[in-house]
């Protein structure tokens, strides 16, 4: 059966919440294991409300969940199948490079 429209908005929706490079960074940082709050503001180098919304954004995406220890709350990959999502982006950027090299 083929995928209806609500299928490929919630992909959307998904793909959406990845597109920032603060979000990218914290993905692949997590893809090494639980991290708390302050670790990924170390990471992405921004302030505390700003990691804050990324991860609300990458939270109710469903990308990442959460869980809290006291007053730390700490952030893990709800699929850690989504960092293979990178590799397809860089096999994109190899392409696109070696598509330039040849052109130009």
């Amino acid at each position: 059966m083929e995928p209806g429209l609500r299928t490929y908005k919630l992909k959307a929706q998904i793909i959406k919440a990845m597109a920032h490079p603060s979000r990218l960074m914290m993905i692949d940082e997590l893809a090494k294991g639980e991290r708390c709050v302050c670790d990924l503001q170390k990471v992405v180098g921004a302030d505390m409300s700003t990691v804050s919304k990324h991860l609300a954004v990458m939270r109710n995406a469903g990308i990442v969940e959460d869980r809290k220890a006291g007053l730390q709350v700490f952030y893990r990959l709800r699929v850690p199948c989504i960092i293979q999502f990178f590799g397809c982006v860089e096999a994109v950027m190899a392409d696109r490079r070696a598509s330039f090299r040849l052109t130009a």
